[in-house]
Order: structure tokens, then sequence, then C-alpha cells
């Protein structure tokens, strides 16, 4: 079952601002549902989306130009 949240737990769980939640509500970069009026974020969601931004780190050898 889902975890449903508002935008302002949305944000103190993504430890961003409201403002930030509302702007990738409305520039549609993260998936969000409507219940009349209410917009509702998944849980699950917001994980999806911080996964998305994951960079992994370079290895010291591959940054030097040298095969590993």
């Amino acid at each position: 079952m889902k975890t449903y949240v508002g935008v302002e737990e949305a944000a103190e769980y993504l430890h961003t601002s409201v403002r930030f939640v509302r702007r990738l509500i409305s520039e549609r970069r993260i998936t969000f549902y409507r219940v009349g009026r209410h917009v509702r974020l998944a849980v699950e969601d917001l994980d999806s989306y911080v996964q998305s931004g994951k960079v992994d780190p370079i290895v010291r050898s591959r940054a030097r130009g040298e095969v590993a």
C-alpha cells in the first residue's frame, strides 16, 4: 500500500523548501496525484526522484585517464 503525503510533508521528507517541491510539481519533474483540490505525492515516488539524481563517485585511476 502506498503512503501519500502533502506538499509540506514532502518538503520535510526531502529536506527542502515547500517552494522547491511546488516547482517540481509545476514543471512536472515529479509524479503527483490530485485528490479533489489537494495535491499528494507518494513516498516511493519521492524516493525514486532522489535515486534518479544519484551520481556515482569517480574512481581515482579513471579520473587520471588510466584504465582500471
